[in-house]
């Protein structure tokens, strides 16, 4: 993967997390059902962005596994 893409998916794993968050902290109303799972989805996405991190400071040269 090249560096732009890593960094696109970075960005957007980012905000996707931002956004979820933001919809977790909402108040819910009273009598409706949140048909999207945000705490898995959070947890999910911020996976993406770790894994986005290592990989960008492996294309810039450092070795971070054995």
């Amino acid at each position: 993967m090249s560096l732009e893409l890593t960094l696109v998916l970075l960005v957007a794993s980012l905000a996707c997390t931002g956004f979820l968050v933001w919809l977790e902290k909402r108040p819910a109303e009273f009598g409706r059902v949140r048909l999207i799972p945000t705490t898995p989805l959070i947890f999910l996405s911020l996976m993406v962005a770790i894994l986005m991190i290592v990989h960008v400071v492996n294309l810039m040269g450092f070795v971070t596994g054995r």
